[in-house]
């Protein structure tokens, strides 16, 4: 593997332009260009504010219920856009795949690069939001730099094992867009996990994501500090689907080419 992680680095600068490319093309013709990577958490947040925030009364704690959720689409939306491309990475460039010879996992990794691209992008309504509602930022705020690598990582992982999955089964491009919906609906990002009853929290613990989004959220608006077990669990259990997801993926490698 050390071999495998070398040899991407030697292809450091093809990883970059294609990451170039890949936001290039996402914005192409459009009216709003990269204000696209805005729009989506700000419309789901408006959205789920008025549905679970006014009506249904769903409690956000100390604070305003927009940035609650907000705080949790932001990773959850980094997440669902990075895997549906990287999913669907090898097939789309079917034709750089049966021509010329470079590190296949450089296509799942651009895609997942113009993603956070878009996270980056999204995040200054993110800081906008803590201003407006005089969101008092914390030390805690410096475990945002485990979190997110560890967002970063399990993405990753999950985009090499579907992108896989997906060329041998182009069934896939149908069953990610379904998953990911419920799969929203299994994390805590319109609720938070204490609202959830004890018998069921089992389920929540089971979803690799809770911890991370959570954690995302308490850290950034709660000011909390994140438990150092959840911490150091989240960050070993995404590099575990990280290396397996990679290894997986180049144990496949060889045979893309063939069978497109």
């Amino acid at each position: 593997m050390i071999s495998w992680f070398y040899e991407l680095w030697e292809f450091r600068e093809l990883l970059w332009a294609l990451t170039l490319r890949e936001i290039k093309v996402r914005y192409k013709q459009t009216v709003l260009g990269v204000l696209w990577a805005i729009l989506q958490p700000v419309a789901l947040t408006l959205i789920f504010t008025v549905v679970f925030g006014f009506f249904l009364k769903v409690d956000s704690g100390s604070v305003p219920y927009p940035i609650f959720a907000y705080s949790a689409l932001l990773p959850w939306t980094f997440f669902t856009t990075a895997v549906s491309f990287g999913a669907l990475s090898v097939v789309n460039n079917g034709n750089l795949v049966t021509k010329v010879y470079f590190p296949r996992e450089i296509l799942p990794l651009a895609s997942v690069g113009a993603a956070f691209f878009d996270f980056l992008m999204a995040s200054l309504v993110f800081a906008s939001l803590l201003i407006i509602y005089h969101v008092h930022i914390t030390l805690s705020i410096l475990f945002i730099f485990i979190v997110v690598p560890s967002i970063f990582l399990i993405t990753v992982g999950i985009s090499f094992f579907l992108s896989t999955i997906n060329v041998l089964f182009r069934d896939i491009r149908f069953v990610v867009p379904l998953v990911l919906q419920i799969w929203l609906y299994l994390t805590p990002v319109i609720y938070s996990s204490g609202q959830v009853p004890e018998k069921y929290r089992i389920f929540l613990s089971l979803n690799p994501l809770t911890p991370l989004i959570e954690g995302f959220r308490d850290i950034t608006v709660y000011g909390k500090f994140p438990s150092s077990f959840h911490i150091i669990l989240s960050l070993l259990i995404s590099l575990a689907i990280f290396f397996v997801g990679f290894w997986f993926f180049k144990s496949k490698e060889r045979i893309f080419a063939d069978v497109m």
